[in-house]
């Protein structure tokens, strides 16, 4: 067997008892950790419908999307997101848009997260590969757990004629040229949970 049938074997036994627990029409993507000292200490990630919405509950860290669920031009995608109890150690979660190839190789996505010591970051996947749009960055916007409670926030990306905005409750965080990010900003989107998380999902949704 090849190195790549391999891979692609192991990624399947790896996926497989996760994404049977997914809502009908999604699909999953899991991250394993590679730092021996931080390890997913729990091995399958659980996705289901709660209430209105949805709860995530990590292991591995995770992309979550329905392929159904695409979108182009100008578009405001918001979500409010729970973290119903406090990490480890600090961890993000939030918004994917602009997505393509998310199960595949070519994987291709934006994403907009948000952890609980009160930061937030912009980044761009391409493959194995990532960059940031926006380092890690404190704002007073993001709601940060108080003792041993949960913190709730609502994220937006806002994508316009000219710029992207990206808003944590209410507030703009941050600002990004349009320009040359078109191809960027069309296509799926979604969700991501990183390890070892416990995070409910409300009011998923795009709009103009």
């Amino acid at each position: 067997m090849s190195r790549l049938a391999s891979l692609v074997t192991l990624a399947a036994l790896l996926a497989g008892p996760a994404a049977a627990q997914a809502p009908a029409g999604w699909q999953m993507r899991l991250d394993q950790s590679t730092n021996a000292a931080d390890p997913d200490d729990v091995p399958n990630v659980q996705f289901v419908t709660m209430g209105s919405g949805f709860h995530v509950t990590t292991g591995p860290a995770a992309v979550l999307w329905n392929p159904a669920s695409t979108v182009t031009g100008a578009y405001t995608l918001k979500g409010t997101f729970r973290l119903t109890k406090p990490s480890g150690h600090n961890n993000y979660y939030g918004l994917v848009f602009g997505g393509g190839d998310l199960g595949g190789e070519g994987q291709n996505y934006l994403y907009f997260l948000i952890g609980q010591n009160g930061t937030y970051i912009v980044k761009h996947r391409a493959g194995t590969a990532t960059h940031d749009v926006q380092a890690r960055t404190a704002h007073a916007s993001i709601q940060v757990p108080e003792g041993d409670g949960g913190a709730t926030n609502t994220l937006e990306v806002r994508v316009g004629a000219d710029k992207i905005d990206y808003v944590i409750n209410g507030t703009v965080v941050h600002s990004t040229p349009k320009a040359g990010m078109t191809s960027r900003t069309d296509g799926i989107w979604g969700v991501r949970v990183n390890h070892l998380l416990d995070v409910h999902i409300d009011g998923l949704a795009v709009g103009n």
